[in-house]
């Protein structure tokens, strides 16, 4: 099983796409084929963007459902605690939580449809990859 972060534009994109790579992790990650990594930090920042009820407009689960494929979601993660913070680090500080969970977690790889800031990184985790939904589908 590979250990991943799924970034929260990851999660949103498969809220509110009925098809699609970001759906597909989504999917695999409840289905045990991948292990999704969380930390108090990202359980956070899904939940303010759950909260935004107008990013939800056209999407086809209602609240209560996109509740329940959240705490669904929330179940098959793995908390991990961070107890060494990489900071400043990222271009955008406020994806610096999303890279040291994955250190702290040893994930493979960080699923994000912003790959930019990522790899713009000034320090650098070899192991570590940054992947698109797509691409992290089309080598597992």
């Amino acid at each position: 099983m590979i250990d991943l972060i799924v970034d929260t534009n990851v999660f949103v994109s498969a809220l509110i796409s009925e098809a699609g790579a970001s759906r597909e992790v989504v999917r695999r990650c409840l289905q045990g084929r991948y292990q999704a990594c969380i930390s108090l930090a990202l359980f956070a920042e899904y939940r303010d963007v759950l909260g935004r009820h107008e990013l939800f407009a056209n999407c086809p689960l209602d609240a209560t459902e996109r509740d329940e494929l959240f705490r669904a979601f929330m179940a098959v993660c793995r908390m991990t605690d961070i107890y060494y913070l990489w900071r400043p680090n990222l271009p955008d500080e406020a994806d610096n939580h999303v890279l040291e969970l994955a250190v702290a977690a040893r994930a493979a790889a960080i699923v994000t449809h912003n790959r930019a800031d990522f790899v713009r990184s000034e320090l650098r985790f070899p192991e570590l990859r940054i992947l698109a939904p797509a691409e992290l589908l089309k080598e597992t």
